[in-house]
């Protein structure tokens, strides 16, 4: 079974969030990330996610199985989308299941945080004035 997926269209959490549910988990923590119309004072028109599929899925799916065994939680799950996505639209979902809080706080915090960091996926930002630009160029995103 696939906990990590990308996915190039809008998405519905609640069956990913379905499939969580667990008769041993007292706790669900979920985060999710949209696009937003600015970015450091300029106003963001459109978004691009580009990624490199196959080396997303194989360390998207390393990010959740870390967490899996790093704290007790049940279950983890994560979809990233990639291609174009409408301002206002989905970019990102985590969830987990745990028998407390806690630990399906602090799962779900480092899955969105280590997916940022380490799954192969870039934003490329286009801009109201014309200008476009890929978001951490320095981390290997595609060139313009």
């Amino acid at each position: 079974m696939r906990r990590f997926d990308l996915s190039d269209r809008p998405f519905d959490v609640a069956p990913l969030r379905e499939a969580l549910l667990d008769a041993r988990a007292g706790a669900y923590a979920g985060f999710e990330g949209w696009v937003r119309d600015h970015h450091e004072g300029r106003a963001v028109v459109a978004l691009h996610y580009d990624a490199y599929p196959a080396l997303a899925a194989r360390e998207g799916e390393a990010v959740i199985h870390e967490a899996l065994a790093k704290f007790e939680v049940l279950d983890a799950r994560c979809v990233h989308r990639h291609g174009a996505v409408a301002i206002g639209e989905l970019a990102v979902w985590v969830g987990v299941s745990a028998a407390h809080r806690g630990a399906a706080f602090e799962a779900c915090r480092y899955i969105i945080d280590e997916v940022k960091a380490r799954v192969p996926i870039w934003k490329r930002e286009s801009y109201a004035d014309g200008d476009a630009g890929w978001k951490h160029p320095d981390e290997g995103a595609p060139r313009d």
